[in-house]
């Protein structure tokens, strides 16, 4: 399925297939809790009651509906198609934003595509929302071997040009995506922390189970300047032209202070949220949360 990419690197995809079993295991754990049937790849939902007749599978009775109405009525379910999983993807202006060789967009759109290749390895389905102001592109989740190269592609073609409006583009994506199913959001979070909590609410609300990737650079968490610098506005901010030494504290407190709004925020809605820098390998990223997540998981 692995093709040559930019973005679906075989020097991280083959360390994840180095792990062998424990990939499988990490990946199984990964979406724990969504396939409610005990056959891999499919699940059930309960569409509908019928009266009894002879010869029906006594575990389907529900005895709930009879204890009300002295009636005996079986449960009806119908068969979904494997999991659905959504990978909303970030390609607003301050994506393009690198310290070093490698932009917040290119890291973000490896884990994409890395995260894509795992789930179609299990054989369920991924789909790719670009956005930034608004949704640039909708991909479906799909799982044939070619729906790859498809996401990969439309990442490769995104060019990280306008501002951002999250809150409405979540709540957008929200009532498109019509199947319960896994929502990842792999963004910089540039915008207001409220409205991208209100956002992921909506996912929430339609009983979706939402990961949140804060991407950012190790420059804007660490803040390593020490000599006047002009420093580009992104999104339609002006530049300026400061000495940083005078800022590093003042904004160190701010980004720990918006991390830990939205990390609250996620942890109070039952969101995962994981904070990546660019400077971390992505497999190293990526398999470290995905460990955690399963051992959480085999905990419940």
């Amino acid at each position: 399925m692995a093709e040559q990419s930019k973005y679906l690197d075989p020097r991280i995809l083959n360390k994840i297939a180095r792990l062998n079993m424990r990939a499988r295991s990490v990946m199984e754990g990964f979406v724990s809790g969504l396939h409610k049937s005990p056959y891999h790849g499919f699940s059930v939902e309960f569409a509908q009651h019928r009266e009894y007749t002879a010869g029906d599978d006594l575990r389907f009775l529900d005895w709930k509906v009879y204890g009300r109405s002295d009636r005996l009525y079986i449960k009806q379910y119908e068969q979904e198609t494997n999991l659905r999983s959504y990978i909303l993807l970030d390609a607003s202006e301050s994506m393009d934003y690198k310290s070093e060789n490698q932009s917040k967009f290119d890291y973000a759109a490896t884990i994409a595509a890395s995260l894509s290749y795992l789930i179609m390895e299990q054989q369920d389905s991924a789909g790719l929302v670009l956005f930034d102001r608004v949704v640039t592109k909708f991909i479906h989740a799909q799982s044939s071997p070619m729906h790859l190269r498809v996401i990969v592609n439309e990442m490769e073609a995104q060019k990280a040009t306008e501002k951002t409006d999250m809150g409405s583009v979540l709540h957008d994506v929200a009532e498109r995506i019509k199947h319960k199913g896994l929502v990842i959001l792999i963004s910089d979070l540039f915008d207001k922390p409220e409205s991208i909590l209100s956002g992921l609410q909506h996912f929430k609300h339609n009983r979706h189970d939402v990961i949140v990737i804060h991407v950012l650079d190790e420059a804007e968490v660490r803040f390593p300047f020490d000599r006047m610098t002009r420093f580009d506005g992104l999104e339609g901010y002006p530049y300026l032209v400061v000495d940083p030494r005078s800022l590093r504290e003042a904004y160190l407190e701010e980004v720990q202070k918006f991390t830990t709004e939205i990390r609250r925020g996620c942890l109070a809605q039952q969101i995962d949220y994981v904070q990546v820098t660019t400077d971390q390998p992505v497999e190293v990223a990526l398999t470290g949360y995905l460990a955690k997540r399963l051992s959480r998981t085999r905990a419940k």
